[in-house]
């Protein structure tokens, strides 16, 4: 599902630079290598820290155990996608981030605030020469993506990750808001963010009992989703109705045009895809809104079936793309902010 954009680099000559590099940052700061756990741990429901555990650092807990990080980090590279929106968010330009999975290099939302900073490669595989490179004093990542590389990753710089993806995206943010020492400034966001889906959930009175389902449309696939992903726990933070109550129980289900019929007791169907520029997705799309199974559904019937934005409906998971996505369901409610 990734577009893979950046190459592990696992040949002698980039381990011995990484080797290279910690030492001098050893050196230069009077420092010492963050420990973590042998075996991961599972992360923490927020994130939390402790007592300093040397001048001028906070020790975090996180997926990957307990690290030692600048109290005050100036150079953080980031390696989600969820993590990039929450620096932002957080009034921190990175210096390195991972590439978005589409766009040149960023998602449209966050183009104008990721200009001059340096791609490290995709989410699924950065590149650890480059992020050496960048000198940074800060990394953050996600054990589900990045848990094979975190022991190459913390000789560069203190490494804190968090532990999965999409629907965990408010502990997420906490977790790298405490990080920052932003947690005061990352909790706001967060209230404001309830603040809204309280003040929607005011307005939209009766239309929150409509059943609702989301499709996605990628290439050689068509998925339903459910309550696990990022789409999934915003609508039941809403309170929106899912045609499948046991969906939060599941992330989603790759399915086969027989099984359109299970929107036929959706009052209105969500639908994004996913486009990476080589027309997979959009070759998808058609060729099953075409389908007279599609045409004949009860929502699209009623013109209750609404396209969005993919990015910001699913593939980004983050804090902007959660308010966006508020923004859209203002719209297409018809609810005045």
């Amino acid at each position: 599902m990734a577009r893979i954009t950046g190459k592990f680099q696992a040949k002698g000559t980039a381990m011995l630079a990484l080797v290279m590099i910690m030492a001098m940052w050893l050196t230069a700061c009077g420092g010492k290598p963050q420990t973590s756990s042998s075996t991961a741990t599972a992360a923490p429901t927020a994130a939390s820290s402790v007592a300093p555990a040397e001048e001028g650092t906070r020790t975090i807990k996180h997926a990957m155990g307990e690290t030692a990080v600048p109290a005050h980090p100036q150079r953080v590279v980031i390696l989600t996608d969820e993590g990039t929106e929450a620096l932002l968010a957080l009034g921190i330009k990175p210096v390195g981030a991972v590439e978005s999975y589409y766009g040149d290099p960023w998602f449209a939302h966050i183009k104008d605030d990721m200009q001059g900073v340096t791609t490290v490669g995709g989410e699924s595989q950065p590149n650890l020469e480059i992020i050496a490179s960048l000198k940074p004093d800060l990394i953050i990542g996600n054990k589900m993506r990045h848990e094979k590389i975190y022991d190459q990753l913390k000789l560069i710089a203190p490494t804190v990750f968090s532990e999965t993806l999409r629907g965990e995206w408010k502990n997420n943010f906490q977790l790298y808001a405490d990080a920052l020492n932003k947690k005061a400034e990352g909790d706001k966001v967060i209230a404001a963010f309830d603040a809204r889906i309280e003040d929607f959930k005011s307005k939209a009175g009766d239309k929150l009992k409509e059943k609702v389902a989301v499709v996605r449309f990628m290439g050689g696939k068509t998925r339903f989703y459910f309550g696990n992903m990022f789409t999934g726990v915003i609508f039941k933070q809403i309170g929106f109705q899912r045609t499948d109550p046991k969906s939060d129980e599941k992330s989603f289900e790759d399915i086969t045009k027989e099984r359109l019929t299970e929107l036929e007791s959706a009052d209105r169907v969500f639908y994004f895809t996913y486009e990476i520029g080589d027309g997979k997705g959009s070759k998808q799309e058609q060729d099953w809104l075409n389908d007279p199974l599609w045409q004949n559904l009860k929502p699209v019937k009623e013109n209750k079936v609404v396209k969005v934005d993919d990015a910001t409906w699913n593939t980004a998971g983050g804090v902007r793309a959660a308010n966006i996505l508020l923004d859209d369901l203002y719209k297409i409610y018809d609810v005045k902010p």
